[in-house]
């Protein structure tokens, strides 16, 4: 696993305030270049009475592959999407403490139509950001089945989203313009991924009655237009705050961007707060932070089978002194959590860096946890 530091300082996903390359990895293969494709602000719902619906069981899963982010590449990295209600979905991607990035899909209902969107965004140092997505094309052919969600105010014309599922494989490609900003959009992320422990979402699909074609969210009448960023050139369905100082926290960050759907308004998830004591031994060195399904160490605290790094669901990192981290938006469930200190700064658990014994902590729906790891001493 490479630098989930550098990881989000690049990865506030499609509205990203960085710039994008123009270089295009097409997913969907369709026969026509992707640059050739006419940009649009319309936006046209997808009917899930009538297709569509099954996005959602198809999107659930650990996903494990490799994120392709403007013009790096990561050759590991992770998502974990499982239902948080009878007819939403929900994986984040926690950066440590300089941010998150997440997306939701979920029903709803939207001009005057049943259909799927995505709430993605997240917080990066300061900058607050949650932008809304409509799902306007799905199709089936010979290379799997494609999925397009598109910015629920500006259309094509801003940003979208596409999905292509094949198998137990899926391709992500995300597109923007930096919010009008780098007109027309170009690439901006691909996640090219296959589906592990399908147990972890089959569990939570189970426990929350998914899937469902019901509301999660009501966006009937829309979104408040005078949040809405907008500029003469463009529009998008995306709340903004900013805290030049970084000292406010996301909650109030988000009443403050007028963003209808907060942190505290998702179901069934939970937090974990993550409490490191340091020992003279690893003083200011970077740390990395796995909760895993699997056990990453043995009893003496020696990585025991770098297969195990497979299951991990999400890995922050931390830098300088800092000891705390609270994880947000946490699936239910049973953890390991393991702290490693970056001893040889190669950026993933190696020869040389410092560990513990395996420590296991269970996430209540909705549930506030702590977890102290006092014994990082012993050296690979």
């Amino acid at each position: 696993m490479r630098s989930v530091l550098v990881i989000i300082i690049s990865m506030l996903i499609l509205g990203s305030f960085f710039t994008c390359e123009k270089e295009i990895r097409n997913i969907a293969e369709v026969p026509e270049p992707i640059d050739s494709i006419v940009v649009s602000a319309a936006v046209n719902p997808v009917d899930i009475h009538e297709q569509g619906f099954e996005f959602l069981v198809k999107m659930q899963g650990h996903w494990v592959g490799s994120n392709r982010v403007i013009a790096d590449d990561w050759d590991w990295f992770a998502f974990d999407y499982r239902a948080i209600s009878p007819s939403q979905i929900h994986g984040i991607f926690e950066g440590g403490t300089m941010g998150n990035l997440f997306t939701d899909f979920f029903v709803t209902d939207f001009k005057n139509t049943r259909t799927i969107m995505a709430r993605n965004g997240g917080l990066l140092n300061g900058i607050y950001r949650s932008s809304y997505f409509v799902m306007d094309s799905v199709r089936s052919d010979s290379s799997g089945d494609f999925y397009r969600l598109v910015d629920a105010e500006g259309g094509t014309n801003t940003m979208w989203m596409e999905l292509r599922f094949t198998g137990d494989s899926l391709y992500f490609n995300a597109y923007t313009s930096r919010l009008g900003l780098n007109f027309p959009p170009s690439r901006h992320m691909t996640f090219k991924a296959k589906r592990e422990h399908p147990e972890l979402a089959q569990a939570a699909a189970a426990a929350v009655g998914f899937p469902q074609n019901i509301p999660a969210w009501d966006f009937s009448e829309g979104f408040n237009q005078d949040f809405l960023y907008a500029e003469p050139d463009a529009k998008s369905a995306t709340f903004l705050a900013y805290d030049s100082t970084n000292t406010k926290d996301v909650m109030t960050l988000a009443i403050e961007s007028g963003d209808p759907y907060t942190i505290t308004d998702h179901p069934y998830l939970g937090y974990l707060q993550i409490d490191v004591v340091r020992n003279e031994d690893i003083e200011d060195m970077p740390l990395l932070i796995n909760l895993s399904r699997d056990a990453l160490t043995d009893a003496d605290g020696y990585y025991h089978s770098y297969e195990a790094f497979n299951t991990v669901l999400l890995f922050p990192f931390l830098v300088g002194e800092q000891d705390q981290f609270l994880v947000t938006y946490l699936h239910p469930g049973t953890y390991y959590v393991n702290i490693t200190a970056d001893m040889n700064g190669d950026l993933s658990p190696s020869e040389g860096d410092i560990t513990h014994a395996p420590q296991m902590i269970t996430i209540d729906p909705e549930g506030e946890h702590q977890i102290t790891i006092d014994n990082i001493n012993v050296q690979n």
